[in-house]
């Protein structure tokens, strides 16, 4: 059975342009797409027709073998969905665009990306550990970070000087590969030259290709005042260098404090323990106590209990993003006294003998607990 004009397969006239041939081929490819006419016998011979046409219509060489000979003219060319199987490059009208623009518009994806266009270095991320002092203050520091900058010896080409790119002979350009088998087949990326249908012939001696080089470079970072673990500086144009042209990434500082052997921090404020003896705690007394800033006199009433909090307005961090400081919250813990001698032991019996009786009035919270104790168990009886 003779075939039908290619021209009239599609609609248009012989002297459409690309975009009017382009357009006719996506709008009948869908109309006659198998997955959309399962109950229609014809439709994938219409597809298979529709689909032949375009990649000779969309192909200058093939199209003007084809307006000068007829279908003699590319025969055995036209790959469709019934043409010789085995790997060829993907043509301007080949299963490049047929699965990237149809079959993207008909399931919600997108032609292929440019591996050429420039495209923007990767970010890079470095892991700084300051200790507390550092972290309220802020300070400088030098960090050294791995990355890949471009190839001075190339300017990012990958070819040695003197020589250039050439056209991938494998793909003759288009930076894919097919494979046909009946009415199936499968695109994938050429594998020589990895998609960007380009090949070196010569690589740079210093880059071997790559067009970029590893470099440890030290850089100075200045962390600002008030900063916090999980707080991240971003430096930039600092990440990795871009592909073909393509601007840098950014480096990212992330900050992690380490922990310190006295204070505690809690956004902008700071918490520390202040152990006292019990007879400090009983009669009251004045302490000194460490602040970030120095030493600092607190006054310690009497009676004192363990676990009472004392706040120093002002002591704690200023934060990074502004605002007043925070505070410092100094918790006392009351110190049972260790290591008695024996005349320390007699005084304290004697102290103890000095409240029998009076429980109730020197010890408040130690009466209501075994008064609370007492009527648990009373509460049990039958």
């Amino acid at each position: 059975m003779s075939k039908r004009d290619f021209y009239e397969v599609l609609g248009v006239e012989r002297d459409a342009d690309q975009k009017d041939i382009k357009k006719a081929y996506r709008r009948l490819a869908q109309k006659y797409h198998p997955d959309r006419n399962p109950d229609d016998d014809t439709a994938a011979e219409k597809f298979r027709e529709v689909s032949e046409a375009y990649e000779v219509l969309a192909d200058s060489e093939k199209r003007a073998a084809y307006d000068q000979f007829g279908h003699a003219g590319v025969d055995g060319q036209a790959g469709g969905f019934g043409g010789q199987g085995g790997f060829g490059g993907a043509g301007a009208g080949g299963f490049s665009d047929i699965f990237g623009d149809v079959f993207g518009d008909i399931f919600g994806g997108g032609g292929r990306r440019n591996p050429n266009a420039p495209q923007r270095g990767s970010d890079l991320r470095y892991n700084l550990e300051l200790d507390l002092e550092s972290a309220v203050a802020g300070t400088s520091v030098d960090i050294r970070v791995p990355r890949h900058i471009e190839c001075e010896r190339c300017d990012g080409a990958g070819a040695e000087p003197g020589s250039s790119k050439e056209t991938c002979p494998t793909c003759h350009g288009h930076g894919q590969v097919r494979m046909q088998q009946g009415f199936f087949a499968v695109q994938q990326t050429c594998p020589t030259c990895h998609g960007s249908g380009q090949h070196i012939k010569v690589p740079c001696h210093k880059c071997h290709g790559e067009g970029r080089v590893r470099e440890t470079r030290t850089l100075s970072v200045k962390i600002p005042a008030g900063v916090d673990t999980g707080d991240r500086i971003r430096l930039n144009g600092e990440g990795e260098a871009g592909i073909n042209g393509g601007p840098p990434g950014d480096l990212y500082v992330q900050v992690h404090i380490k922990p310190h052997h006295i204070f505690q921090r809690d956004g902008r404020h700071l918490q520390c323990e202040v152990p006292i003896n019990f007879v400090d705690a009983a009669l009251g007394g004045e302490l000194e106590v460490p602040t970030l800033d120095g030493r600092v006199k607190l006054k310690i009433p009497p009676e004192t209990q363990t676990g009472k909090l004392f706040r120093l307005r002002g002591k704690g961090v200023k934060p990074v993003r502004g605002g007043p400081p925070g505070d410092l919250l100094c918790k006392v813990v009351v110190e049972t006294p260790v290591h008695l001698n024996e005349e320390q032991k007699d005084l304290l019996r004697n102290f103890q003998e000095s409240l029998d009786g009076s429980n109730s009035r020197h010890s408040p919270k130690k009466t209501s607990f075994f008064d609370g104790v007492k009527k648990f168990f009373e509460d049990m009886k039958p």
